[in-house]
């Protein structure tokens, strides 16, 4: 029986998610185990999970999942390279899984692969430090730098999922997984699209935007109903806690700016200096940003800051594998972890006491994150938000 894994947010779960998870079975057959690892409740694109990461878990393993692990905030709301890294090797440190499946604009290996190899050979090193030297943001300089030496083999990495992609191939690479890899092709609206209403999927953006709007469209069939619902009914967004975080970043120093992660070359001293007089979180970004810094990683600036995060926060390796949610072939694969599983398992908030101090440190690092996500939710003080210390996993 294959075991087959998946890198993901979730945010939310929709169609795309599930016929992903449908042509790994389709693939792999009817009886392969599906190992997500997810990001907690902050994401990539430094925010908040539309809503929590048990009930993302929850759609998830309703959707065809088995088994979700998290992705620590440290190492979620980080760069793509970092994401990537830490997403394989939760997969890799299982002992179970395989396969590592993603979807891609490309929808084939070669010319990914291509492009991993090429990143990682000193030759583009030396074409990227040319392009940075002239003033270009990391992802054009990257991308000049790729297509000077593969030509227009370079313009998969133009678009976001080819880019995640040969992230998790250079992860494999670097770890010496034996995991293999296996992509399809991404089908329905992409990253940001406005209107998915002619495609197969919408894009993950569309529906947070329309979950939080005042009027918003129906989301079916890109969402369940019984989702939709739960989704409608309480979604987070940092900009329900815009006075909360901007208040954070103005007792904050250019010195404390200077140690988050990603705030060299200029970047935490503009931070400083438009967060004196910022009004809101769209105004902060733009503010901040130039050419040379992409917008994600502004946010993902903000959002550390927020979060109370350092450098030293995220340690060189993730020291556990905590366990989310599970369904009953999940629960199998956990009996097997027990004897194959690199990092300890943590099943149970308790578990992270009787482990040592760098588990221990984080796991508390997390429960103060969790925290603060609750004040990004619309229904904060209205309703109980959930807590790392008395949450165990989700059950299906």
């Amino acid at each position: 029986m294959h075991t087959i894994g998946i890198i993901a947010e979730y945010n939310p779960f929709h169609s795309g998610h599930h016929y992903h998870i449908q042509e790994v079975r389709r693939t792999f057959g009817q009886d392969c185990a599906v190992v997500c690892a997810m990001s907690g409740n902050w994401v990539q694109r430094g925010e908040a999970a539309i809503t929590d990461k048990w009930t993302r878990s929850l759609f998830a393993l309703q959707g065809g999942a088995d088994l979700i692990l998290e992705i620590p905030t440290p190492w979620a709301v980080s760069s793509a390279e970092t994401f990537a890294q830490s997403g394989v090797s939760l997969l890799d440190a299982t002992g179970l899984v395989d396969t590592i499946s993603f979807g891609s604009e490309a929808g084939q290996l070669a010319p990914l692969q291509a492009v991993a190899a090429c990143i990682d050979s000193p030759t583009w090193q030396e074409h990227l430090r040319e392009g940075l030297r002239h003033g270009l943001s990391f992802p054009a300089a990257r991308q000049k730098a790729v297509s000077a030496l593969l030509g227009p083999d370079a313009d998969c990495l133009r678009t976001p999922n080819n880019n995640l992609a040969v992230e998790y191939l250079r992860a494999m690479e670097r770890l010496g997984s034996p995991m293999a890899p296996h992509t399809l092709s991404r089908l329905g609206a992409g990253h940001d699209a406005d209107d998915p209403s002619s495609l197969p999927h919408a894009s993950a953006s569309y529906l947070r935007q329309q979950i939080i709007t005042e009027h918003p469209r129906a989301l079916s069939p890109f969402l369940p109903a019984d989702t939709e619902a739960v989704l409608r009914q309480d979604p987070a967004s940092l900009a329900f806690c815009t006075q909360g975080i901007l208040a954070r970043l103005r007792t904050m120093t250019e010195a404390d700016l200077a140690r988050l992660p990603d705030s060299g070359e200029g970047l935490s001293q503009r931070l400083y200096a438009a967060v004196q007089t910022a009004a809101t979180l769209p105004e902060l970004y733009d503010l901040t940003k130039t050419k040379r810094y992409p917008m994600a990683r502004i946010r993902r600036l903000v959002l550390w800051a927020f979060l109370g995060l350092t450098e030293t926060d995220r340690p060189q390796n993730i020291p556990y594998l905590r366990v989310l949610g599970f369904s009953p072939r999940g629960q199998l694969l956990l009996r097997q972890m027990k004897h194959t599983a690199a990092l300890p398992i943590l099943t149970k908030p308790a578990h992270a006491e009787k482990l040592s101090h760098e588990v221990s440190s984080l796991f508390h690092l997390e429960a103060r994150c969790t925290l603060l996500y609750d004040l990004c939710r619309k229904s904060f003080g209205q309703s109980a938000g959930k807590n790392e210390y008395t949450q165990n996993p989700i059950r299906v």
